[in-house]
Parts: structure tokens; sequence; C-alpha cells
């Protein structure tokens, strides 16, 4: 039985992977904050990337799968990361490192495929690309990078988010002329579930198989959610319409894995 350890199980995206893949798997987790909850339960361990070795605890776990959904200070990530890497070269171990759509957020002419050149503005992007290209050196089967778009459904922080600024009557920025694809929680665990059962390897683009203006989609979500008469701060950072999507192209999912911006919209009234 495939042994995973989802670093960063305590977040948003970790904890959704934890509850989908411990039916299933021998899956551990680890948390930052200490709380009880996760104190109590046997399969989650305390660790702090500021202070703590992550090898001590692979070393004692011997994991098959290593998940990174981590957050925080990006130097401290950089050096787990690096940590991570060095463990899983010495043993029959791989990573799934959950990347983001920013990797690509210098490009605005198309939309990005799986093994087009990475390129940033950002301090998240090119914080992601980093650790992207210390896997890209690495045999093929000993990692998967899964670039994820924005995360949408019922319960996700964008979407408390939408809710908490209508309830304010504040503003919600919106990127008129910016092209997104999107994805929903429940889809992303569904096909980082799907990797790892198959033994899938390289890299995948999780977002949705259609694309839409920013702008939209926020409408229509909150349209979905009967939020009315939500106030819009439209930003816009450059005169001509951009793309910031991730579409597969070498790496395809099955087709009950994929999923339609309409899908995603969706998600967020799905109980």
């Amino acid at each position: 039985m495939k042994r995973i350890l989802i670093i960063g199980a305590s977040g948003f995206i970790g904890n959704a992977l934890y509850k989908e893949l411990n039916s299933y798997f021998d899956t551990y987790g680890t948390y930052h904050t200490d709380n009880t909850f996760f104190e109590k339960n046997q399969k989650f361990f305390q660790y702090d990337m500021e202070l703590e070795d992550i090898s001590i605890l692979l070393d004692n776990l011997k994991p098959t799968i290593i998940i990174t959904a981590l957050r925080g200070n990006f130097n401290s990530q950089l050096d787990a990361h690096q940590r991570i890497i060095q463990w899983i070269q010495k043993h029959k171990c791989r990573l799934v490192f959950i990347s983001s759509a920013n990797v690509f957020d210098s490009f605005s002419n198309y939309p990005s495929y799986e093994y087009d050149k990475t390129l940033s503005d950002s301090v998240f992007g090119r914080f992601k690309i980093k650790i992207e290209n210390t896997l890209l050196r690495l045999p093929a089967h000993k990692y998967v990078i899964a670039r994820v778009p924005m995360i949408f459904g019922s319960t996700t922080p964008r979407v408390q988010e939408l809710k908490t600024l209508h309830d304010l009557r504040a503003p919600i920025e919106v990127f008129p002329n910016v092209i997104i694809n999107a994805t929903s929680i429940s889809k992303l665990t569904l096909q980082i579930h799907y990797i790892i059962n198959r033994n899938k390897k390289g890299i995948f683009h999780l977002g949705s198989t259609d694309l839409i203006y920013h702008l939209d989609l926020v409408k229509e979500i909150c349209d979905a959610l009967q939020l009315d008469d939500p106030v819009f701060k439209q930003v816009y950072d450059s005169n001509n319409d951009r793309y910031l999507a991730v579409l597969p192209k070498d790496n395809k999912l099955p087709k009950n894995l994929q999923i339609t911006t309409q899908q995603v919209i969706n998600s967020v009234i799905a109980k």
C-alpha cells in the first residue's frame, strides 16, 4: 500500500487532499499551529519548517509519496523542498508538488501548456519556478508537477472572501481583460488521487478545459451564490486582453476527471 505524507495537511488544499486520500492509502499529514484535533490524530505530525529539518520525519515515516501543499515563508519553503528532494533521490519515493498557473504570469498572448517555458513577474510565480526547475533535473518518475489555477468550491477561501466582501459592501477586485481557467477543490482532489493511483509522472495542468474572463467568472459565481448587487472594482493591468490559463495538451486526464467553467461555477453551491 502506498504510504503518503502530505506536508501542509492542515491548510486548505492539503486538508482536502488528506480527506480524499485517507480512505484509500496509508495517509499522513503535517500541521504547523498547535491544534488539539490534529494532536489527537495519530496520522498527523506537528512540523515547523522554519525550525525543523523535514528529513527527520521522512526517515521515521518512510513515505513512498510526498505531497507538498505548504504555505508560509518562501525561503523556508525552498529549504524544505531542497531537503525533500535530496531525500527522494536516495529513497523509493516521489514528490507531488502543488504548483500554480502563476509560473506563466509573464506570458500574456496565449494560454500555457505543460512543457511551455515558465516565466513570471511575480515573487510567488518565481518561487514556484525555482522548485519546479529543481524537480525537472530529477528522473521523470520521481516527480509530478501539478499546476493549479484559481480554486473555487462552496468552502474555499476565495468563495468565503467573496461572501465577506459582499456582506461588508466592500469592492470585489476583478480583472476585466484577464482570460483565465479555474477548477473546483473537489475535482482537484480527484485528479491528484488518479495521478497517484495510476503512478503518473511529469507535469499536469489541472484547470478547466475552457476559458473565461476573470470578471465574468466572478460575476457568475456571485449570481450562483445569490449575492445581490455586488460592488466590483475593475483593475486594468494592461490595455489588451491577457491570458493566465493552464491547459493540458500532453498529459490529458480522462473525460470524467476534466472540468468545465460551468462546473466550477456550479461547485460553489454544491453541498
